[in-house]
């Protein structure tokens, strides 16, 4: 079976999981440099995954690091992690997962970014030996107005080893 399939193959198989951290993530909505729930849930779904990581990054981020079979290019995956402050109107009944924080919610698609990149954590981590290189992870916070971004920059985490692109 070549990469691609191995990719498909694995995607396939935490279909599901991937689901329910997302909605996990939009259940919970924290606003920028508050994401404390989710880097704690991030943290603890790398761990599981054997993924090699560090928190703090802008306060509330996560970073991780996952190396290929042999010394290569360095690529960096980036996924935003806060909530706006605004009020959900879904339905809890037909939406079970809708934000339980009043005045808070997941309306740019973060908890999905979030959901995918720890998809792709998983995925690389188990592919590992198929690759060459290394993959950083940015769970940034503070995308929405907090230059989370920038902090993460100026703090350094896009180097050691230096991401070659993003």
């Amino acid at each position: 079976m070549g990469l691609k399939e191995k990719l498909f193959a694995e995607a396939r198989r935490i279909e599901g999981e991937i689901r329910e951290i997302r909605r996990a993530i939009h259940a919970n909505p924290e606003p920028g440099f508050e994401e404390f729930e989710t880097q704690a849930l991030v943290s603890r779904t790398l761990k599981a995954a054997g993924v090699s990581h560090r928190t703090g990054a802008a306060r509330t981020g996560v970073v991780a690091e996952i190396q290929g079979r042999k010394p290569g290019r360095t690529v960096a995956l980036r996924a935003d992690m806060d909530a706006l402050r605004k009020e959900e109107s879904a339905d809890s009944a037909q939406k079970p997962y809708k934000s339980r924080k009043p005045g808070l919610m997941h309306a740019c698609g973060h908890d999905g970014h979030v959901a995918v990149l720890l998809g792709a954590a998983m995925i690389l981590r188990k592919l590992s030996s198929d690759f060459d290189g290394s993959a950083k992870l940015i769970f940034q916070p503070a995308e929405e107005g907090g230059g989370g971004g920038k902090i993460i920059v100026d703090e350094g985490w896009l180097d050691n080893p230096k991401v070659d692109a993003v």
